[in-house]
């Protein structure tokens, strides 16, 4: 029986182990932190996940989908608030039944520890931390957290998906010629709340991404299954207006009602979120090669974290369990040719979806509510309405599994087609469509 150790039981490594138990693979899951199921890790840090097109494909493909929808609250656009407390709704897309969903990290992450366990050939082992890894074996040594003691886990084939600050991939740096790069937003987050109204209903429109853009910063909020909307606030760490300057109650009490005034009443626990919940940064990762010949592979945020302004952290994270697992069956079990077509297939997708995400925060905080970038987004839609098989960069990435960088390219292009063709029109419907049709053919063919 094929034996395989994977580093880190979040959700990628949750879910590859499910994969890989459903190939009738026995699979052993190391974490560093304790079960998540039996202690309290902390909050503060969550950041709901928005679930879309890719993580649906995963879920469905291991049986958990229809567990996973029960937890789910689709959303199908954003609402921004301005600080008049005016709200603007902009859809994600022309068809009314396309969204994404708001789903619970840890729940969603409890239910894929649960699917791994039930299958009888997934084991975890909590509050371990990989030490060491070995390139020529590819033994890989972990330390118990518990009893301080060392061990070397069994086998020698190895996936880690053991998060951004990857303790595998760390190990991995140590080799020669392994490419590395981090970059850090001069903004971190914090989270915060809005709890459910006395009889558990919604304070705000419950379908929808909510967002507060203020230009250098911004608030959004995503709904909870409870009745509550979990806030995060993305702001600067130093500064005038930043996580630094806002040090008392007053000055924080102050700059909402200044900035946020129609949340501050839906927030009775703003001032004890706001020092208590920690302040978090954000990181943006690139590395290479992401395998060592048949023994070790990372994925997910091991391999490329993403800052969230896409909703598609989980999204690639699962995508890449989802290709991998293509890539075993594909190639007979054979583990180095599987691996190499993993990471040959992903890399690629993983830097596309970074810089997306990248740009994606501007668009957020700067432009949501700019008349221009509203006025473009109608556009968009009436396209997609009335010319086949025009989609925009955002439902390519959110509605499709189309490749990252395939959707990248894309709306590069799709760019310069919106921008002839809002040349002097006021209305969507003023479209030339004949020539939209034209450069369409011509430039995305």
């Amino acid at each position: 029986m094929e034996f395989v150790n994977i580093v880190g039981a979040g959700l990628a490594g949750s879910l590859m182990s499910v994969y890989l138990a459903q190939k009738g693979m026995r699979v052993k899951v190391y974490e560093r932190r304790p079960d998540m199921r039996k202690k309290d890790i902390g909050g503060g840090r969550s950041i709901n996940l928005a679930m879309s097109a890719r993580a649906i494909k995963a879920l469905t493909e291991t049986g958990l989908i229809d567990e996973i929808m029960t937890l789910a609250i689709p959303m199908y656009g954003r609402e921004m608030h301005s600080k008049t407390g005016q709200l603007t709704f902009q859809p994600y897309s022309h068809d009314p039944k396309e969204c994404i969903y708001s789903v619970s990290r840890a729940e969603l992450n409890m239910r894929l520890m649960n699917k791994a366990e039930a299958l009888e050939l997934v084991d975890f082992q909590f509050e371990t931390i990989c030490e060491e890894i070995n390139p020529k074996t590819g033994a890989v040594t972990l330390r118990n957290l518990d009893t301080d003691t060392l061990f070397q886990a069994q086998g020698s084939r190895t996936i880690a998906t053991d998060g951004a600050f990857s303790s595998v991939r760390y190990a991995m740096q140590k080799m020669p010629r392994f490419d590395f790069s981090q970059q850090y937003l001069s903004h971190g987050y914090k989270e915060l709340t809005i709890p459910p109204l006395p009889d558990g209903s919604f304070r705000m429109k419950r379908e929808a991404l909510h967002i507060w853009p203020r230009g250098e910063y911004m608030m959004i909020a995503l709904p909870n299954p409870d009745g509550s909307f979990t806030c995060t606030l993305f702001f600067p760490f130093e500064g005038k207006t930043s996580f630094d300057s806002l040090d008392t109650e007053a000055k924080v009490l102050a700059f909402f009602e200044d900035q946020f005034p129609d949340a501050v009443p839906l927030m009775p626990t703003l001032l004890e979120d706001y020092f208590t919940n920690p302040t978090s940064s954000l990181v943006t990762i690139r590395c290479w090669p992401w395998v060592l010949e048949d023994k070790i592979a990372i994925l997910g945020d091991a391999a490329h974290a993403i800052v969230p302004f896409f909703g598609q952290g989980m999204n690639a994270a699962f995508e890449d369990c989802t290709i991998l697992s293509r890539c075993l069956d594909e190639q007979g079990l054979d583990w180095m040719a599987a691996f190499e077509a993993f990471q040959q297939e992903r890399k690629p997708n993983a830097d596309a979806i970074a810089n997306m995400a990248l740009e994606n925060y501007i668009e957020m905080r700067d432009t949501t509510a700019d008349p221009e970038f509203l006025f473009r987004k109608a556009v968009e839609h009436y396209l997609e309405q009335h010319l086949e098989s025009y989609r925009s960069r955002y439902e390519l990435v959110s509605f499709t599994t189309v490749p990252y960088a395939e959707a990248y390219r894309r709306g590069q292009v799709n760019q310069g087609i919106l921008k002839e063709l809002m040349k002097g029109i006021s209305r969507p419907e003023e479209v030339d469509l004949a020539l939209a049709e034209r450069l369409k053919k011509d430039r995305l063919m």
